[in-house]
């Protein structure tokens, strides 16, 4: 069954089987009303123990966006879908609510942004996350988090509210508020984060965030204030391990290296992938933007697969403790 069917019959049926994978279309009642989630579990998942990934969508975007299962101007990435499906990963990909300015939105950090939703998303995952256990057979010491964007902002606030009931997350193109709502980070957690040098969505130097067509975003750090701040709280040395990514595709714009802080995958790390010259964008090796997305977006880097990467640092991290 084509991914294109799959998201069509979402609306009309709580559970699609397909050859690799059962999508379910969920939901979960919340104070602010009923909360769509949907849930993907390839075909030859442990019984029990399963590791989970929960992917948070940017602003604008939606959880079928994140899981491929529809396309955002002609772009629809299946990066998630591949990888969970070759390491039996359990994936679950909320919405968010709709904010002032009609966009699917996360209620992150940003105390100054006019255009975030204002509803309890931290009760709602955390109550997502028991529900992942009970439900779904999530290893509650296998539970991470992906955000992209506005969805990556809402994976700091959950490794600062929440980081007891994580292993690890994850977020690219996002850098941590510069009025922050939120307490500082305080215990020392696992993070991954990729950013563009040339994201002009969020810049990498940090101040205004968002563009003419997403206005009253707030304001960020730099990455590298972001960087130094999930560093210092995992208690890490100065000094990371680097790696420059072989550059693969003579057309590629951008470079990518890799800073590793912490020696042992199983503990706590923090890693960073900068991507000279990327836009506001995931990496792939094998996936393009189409030409109206790369002139809003940016250029997409081709020396990484952002997934598997984030899945070999996330592996064999555990939480819970």
């Amino acid at each position: 069954m084509q991914l294109r069917s799959i998201c069509a019959l979402l609306l009309a049926s709580s559970a699609i089987h397909t050859a690799n994978a059962t999508v379910a279309d969920k939901a979960l009642a919340r104070p602010e009303g009923s909360r769509h989630y949907i849930v993907m579990e390839p075909a030859s998942l442990p019984p029990e123990k399963r590791p989970t990934i929960i992917l948070l969508h940017g602003h604008g975007a939606s959880a079928a966006s994140m899981l491929g299962l529809s396309s955002f101007m002609g772009y629809r990435s299946q990066d998630w879908l591949r990888l969970a499906e070759r390491e039996k990963i359990l994936l679950i990909a909320p919405d968010g609510v709709k904010a002032s300015d009609g966009k699917r939105a996360w209620n992150d950090c940003r105390g100054d942004t006019e255009t975030n939703a204002t509803s309890d998303d931290v009760g709602f995952l955390s109550e997502l996350i028991d529900r992942a256990i009970t439900e779904h057979h999530a290893d509650p010491a296998r539970i991470y988090i992906y955000g992209a964007s506005n969805g990556g902002g809402m994976a700091y606030r959950l490794g600062i509210e929440l980081a007891p009931r994580l292993a690890a997350i994850g977020v690219s193109g996002s850098v941590m508020a510069a009025h922050s709502s939120c307490k500082a980070p305080s215990r020392p957690l696992s993070v991954f984060m990729l950013h563009g040098t040339a994201d002009e969505i969020i810049p990498y130097q940090g101040g205004k965030l968002g563009h003419w067509l997403m206005t009253g975003r707030g304001t960020g750090v730099s990455m590298d204030e972001t960087v130094m701040l999930w560093r210092k709280n995992a208690g890490l040395p100065d000094t990371p391990a680097t790696y420059h990514y072989p550059h693969l595709k003579a057309d590629d714009k951008t470079s990518a290296t890799r800073y590793v802080w912490g020696t042992d995958p199983s503990a706590v790390q923090v890693a960073f992938v900068r991507v000279d010259g990327g836009g506001h964008v995931h990496a792939s090796k094998t996936e393009e933007l189409p030409w109206v997305l790369r002139k809003l977006l940016g250029n997409m880097n081709h020396d990484v697969d952002m997934a598997d990467e984030m899945w070999n640092f996330f592996k064999d991290k555990r939480g819970g403790k």
